[in-house]
C-alpha cells in the first residue's frame, strides 16, 4: 500500500470520506461492520420513502460506490482495502429493503448482512476472488445482501405479517 495519511484523506477529501463510510473504515478493529454501522443512519432517513425512491437512492448509492472504491483502490494500490466500506453501507440498504420498521428488524437485518459478508458461501466468495476494481468490491456485497434480504422478507412474512 502506498503510504498515504489515510486520517487526513478521509476527512478532507470527499471521495475518501465516502469510500471509508463517512470514516468508519478508519476503525482499526473491524472496519466492515462499523461500515455497516455507518449505514444505518442513511436507512433511517430513507425509511419512509417510497420503495421506488429508496431503490433509485441504492442504486446511485451502488453507481457512486464502484466509482469511490475504484478510485481510492488505485490510489492506495489495493484491491478491496479494509477500510473501504461503502460497499457495506449499500449491502445493508439493499438487506433493509421493505424490511418492517423496528430496533428489532434493524438489528436482524444488521446480523444478516454481516453473516453472509463475512461468510461468502458461493458464489459469493467467487466473486469476491475474481471480478477486480470498484464493480468486483461492490458486487460481492450485493450478492451478501440477497440472501440476507430474502431471509429478512421470509422473517416479514411470518412473524410481522
Amino acid at each position: 500500500m502506498k503510504q498515504i495519511n489515510l486520517t487526513g484523506c478521509v476527512f478532507q477529501n470527499p471521495i475518501y470520506f465516502i469510500a471509508f463510510g463517512f470514516g468508519t473504515g478508519l476503525m482499526p478493529t473491524a472496519p466492515g461492520t462499523w461500515g455497516t454501522l455507518a449505514a444505518v443512519p442513511l436507512y433511517l432517513l430513507l425509511i419512509g420513502t417510497h420503495c421506488t425512491a429508496y431503490l433509485f437512492f441504492t442504486l446511485i448509492a451502488f453507481i457512486l460506490g464502484v466509482w469511490v472504491c475504484e478510485k481510492v483502490s488505485q490510489e492506495l494500490g489495493v484491491h478491496d482495502y479494509k477500510g473501504i466500506v461503502w460497499d457495506e453501507v449499500v449491502g445493508y440498504l439493499l438487506t433493509m429493503f421493505m424490511a418492517p420498521k423496528g430496533l428489532s428488524w434493524m438489528i436482524c437485518g444488521f446480523i444478516l448482512f454481516r453473516i453472509f459478508d463475512i461468510w461468502k458461501p458461493q458464489p459469493i466468495e467467487y466473486v469476491d476472488q475474481k471480478v477486480r476494481g470498484g464493480l468486483g468490491i461492490m458486487l460481492d456485497d450485493v450478492l451478501a445482501a440477497i440472501p440476507a434480504w430474502i431471509i429478512m422478507q421470509i422473517l416479514a412474512w411470518g412473524f410481522a405479517g
